[in-house]
């Protein structure tokens, strides 16, 4: 019985990246890739928050809660193999939080095969 050969390995996805480069599968500033998620962002970024937990299996109020999305995100970089530390995480909620809402948005709509 002889061993199978592997000629190529499987890609990435449509957007490049996944868990096994510990990024990101979209740039921080990409809101366009993603219109759904760009427009609800932009008309009501709670909204986009509270979706982003449901969808990531959280409760919704998850993003209403002080420190709630920073947790999440510190969460969905662990359960996805994205690098990255818990001061970042703070940071990138607090100082980005719009596009932060967005990225993870996607994240997750990615990961679930929604896009």
């Amino acid at each position: 019985m002889s061993n199978p050969v592997i000629s190529q390995q499987p890609g990435a996805g449509a957007y490049g990246t996944n868990v096994q480069t510990g990024e990101w599968s979209t740039g921080l500033c990409s809101c366009c890739s993603d219109l759904p998620v760009c427009a609800l962002g932009c008309l009501c970024p709670i909204a986009l928050g509270c979706y982003a937990a449901n969808k990531y299996g959280e409760n919704a109020c998850l993003a209403c809660i002080p420190g709630g999305f920073t947790a999440m995100r510190t969460h969905m970089r662990l359960t996805y193999g994205i690098q990255g530390t818990v001061c970042n995480d703070a940071l990138m909620s607090w100082f980005c939080g719009f596009f932060e809402t967005c990225r993870m948005a996607r994240e997750i709509r990615i990961r679930n095969g929604d896009v």
